[in-house]
């Protein structure tokens, strides 16, 4: 049976491309998608899913959530305009599709309905998810897990030296979140950094057809990084890879640590995911850091096939 799947994005690129691979994948069920602010304004992307339903034929598809708008910090939110294109989608712009969205609280009708047969799975900004923690504690512990795109332990970020862009945005809600979530997995940059997808791939899944408009993200994607890391080989699929690893556990290799997360606002570490590691760390926050599942590595080998076979509709076998 396909796993159910509440997806909380700020869509841009590769939110994009993780929900077209969602339901492109039998093995995934999305029941609803909370739209976010982050990469985009949250009208922006809740426009944006309405073009990705009407692009893949999607109608009366899963309910499309508003969700926040800004930040628990109280500043005004930093788009990324630069990484992600005017409209969150690289060089395409949508037309305004007019559709409003669910209001925030059909979550809690998601989440009494599927209950322990669902997960979370959280690619954006992390403030929605923490305002459910705050105002609905105990019917959060009914949702079987939850997987969150998120941090850098021991690894350079994104945003800051030490800091990744979701984490950095809103360190609060992170804290809240990963205070009260059980059975949590965190897929940091430490691995979604090698979640390349190549021109070569590009080329090939634009060639297959199923959607056009995989190739002109990823090129603007790839523009991007490769204007700050020329010798990058592709774009990196943070989020894809996030939903991956609902379904496909046995593509990572992980470690179990208390997280503490410095919430600092106007500094370096702001946003800093710091992983308790030794027994005196672990004492000092054992009272507010709980241990989650960090992934530390993963078969790439894995991930391509799967990303290839998903994106093709043709089975792909690297090791053959």
């Amino acid at each position: 049976m396909a796993q159910k799947v509440l997806l909380f994005g700020d869509i841009g690129i590769d939110d994009a491309i993780a929900i077209i691979y969602s339901f492109f994948n039998k093995d995934i069920d999305i029941v609803g998608i909370v739209a976010d602010y982050g990469n985009v304004s949250r009208e922006t992307a809740v426009n944006n899913v309405y073009y990705l339903y009407d692009l893949l034929g999607i109608e009366d598809g899963p309910p499309i959530i508003g969700g926040a708008e800004v930040p628990m910090t109280a500043e005004y939110p930093i788009y990324a305009p630069e990484v992600h294109g005017e409209s969150g989608l690289g060089p395409i712009i949508p037309d305004d599709y007019g559709g409003e969205s669910e209001n925030f609280f059909e979550i809690v009708k998601l989440i009494e309905k599927y209950q322990d047969d669902l997960i979370i799975v959280n690619i954006g900004r992390l403030t929605s998810l923490a305002t459910m923690f705050i105002l609905y504690r105990s019917l959060m512990e009914k949702v079987d897990g939850f997987y969150i795109m998120g941090g850098a332990f021991w690894v350079p970020g994104n945003v800051t030296a030490v800091s990744e862009a979701n984490f950095y945005s809103d360190p609060v809600a992170v804290q809240i979140v990963l205070r009260y979530a059980h059975n949590t997995t965190i897929i940091p940059l430490n691995v979604t950094r090698q979640a390349i997808v190549t021109p070569e791939m590009v080329e090939y899944i634009d060639y297959k057809g199923k959607t056009k408009i995989i190739k002109p993200m990823l090129d603007y994607y790839y523009d991007f990084y490769k204007e700050k890391n020329p010798d990058i080989q592709g774009s990196p699929v943070h989020d894809v890879l996030t939903v991956m690893a609902s379904i496909r556990d046995n593509m990572f290799t992980y470690q179990t640590f208390p997280i503490h997360i410095v919430e600092a606002t106007e500094h370096v570490q702001r946003g800093q995911s710091i992983a308790k590691f030794m027994a005196s760390e672990m004492s000092e926050y054992e009272e507010t850091d709980k241990p989650h599942r960090i992934a530390f590595g993963f078969d790439y080998s894995i991930f391509f096939n799967d990303f290839m076979s998903i994106m093709t509709g043709e089975p792909f076998n690297s090791r053959t």
